[in-house]
């Protein structure tokens, strides 16, 4: 199955220029510092972003997504001038979409009023089998512990791979390869920023954007296809417990999609 996610095809991307303005340089390496000045940071520079704001957008387009913990200072550049940073993406015939309760923003291909489709940088990327469906268990235990008043959820890697495994269609008779690849998919979750915590660790806090990425309709979708892909009957107590629960605080989530040739997508940048 696939599910959409963004990223920029851009060499070092993990990393940022150095940038020095009239001769004075510039650090970019503190996160958490806070730099609002509107100097030209460049020769020819005509940019009308500070440099804030401009890191904040190197960020959107770079990564899946952003979140107060995981960027800090982005993310407080961001919520003080959202329709900035939205313009910018607006330009690119990109969406912003920025949730202040769980405070996590990702960006979206924009869709035309009229239909069709705009020149797009984003293209559409599978998830594996595994991966789906250790998206939907993080959602669903996500929702479920805070509905419970909890605001932090945590995962063993165990609980994990114990979960796929349980999911495994009766046909499948190669065990070996199902581990691994249901070890490759915390990995990979883990790297996307779904999971924060060190790679190849046994414990995993669930980011927030997992609610964001999934919203209510896409995870009933996906329960469903797991349902097809002949799992067990407890799937479906887990759609009819999704579709009770309220969806409050679900505003500027992406409307879902449906998947498409049997997939769970996410759009790249």
């Amino acid at each position: 199955m696939t599910t959409t996610h963004d990223d920029l095809a851009v060499a070092g991307q993990d990393q940022d220029p150095d940038l020095a303005a009239a001769g004075t340089e510039v650090d970019l390496e503190d996160d958490d510092r806070e730099l609002t000045s509107t100097v030209v940071l460049f020769e020819g520079d005509e940019g009308r972003l500070e440099i804030g704001q401009r890191r904040t957008l190197v960020a959107l387009l770079k990564h899946r997504f952003i979140t107060a913990r995981t960027h800090p200072a982005e993310w407080r550049a961001l919520v003080a001038a959202p329709d900035l940073v939205r313009s910018r993406l607006n330009d690119l015939f990109l969406d912003l979409h920025l949730d202040r309760r769980r405070e996590v923003a990702f960006k979206r291909q924009a869709v035309p009023d009229g239909g069709g489709r705009f020149p797009t940088l984003l293209f559409d990327t599978a998830w594996s089998r595994e991966e789906t469906i250790l998206m939907v268990y993080l959602r669903s235990r996500s929702r479920a512990e805070e509905a419970s008043g909890v605001t932090r959820v945590y995962v063993d890697r165990e609980e994990m791979l114990d979960h796929v495994a349980s999911l495994r269609p009766d046909h499948a008779t190669d065990q070996a390869s199902d581990v691994k690849r249901a070890g490759n998919a915390v990995e990979n979750l883990t790297k996307a920023g779904l999971l924060i915590g060190p790679r190849g660790g046994d414990r995993f806090e669930v980011s927030p954007a997992i609610d964001v990425v999934l919203p209510l309709e896409r995870l009933q979708e996906l329960l469903r296809w797991l349902q097809e892909q002949n799992t067990p009957d407890d799937v479906q107590d887990v759609i009819d417990d999704e579709a009770d629960d309220e969806t409050d605080g679900e505003a500027d989530a992406v409307p879902a999609q449906g998947p498409a040739d049997d997939e769970a997508t996410e759009e790249h940048l």
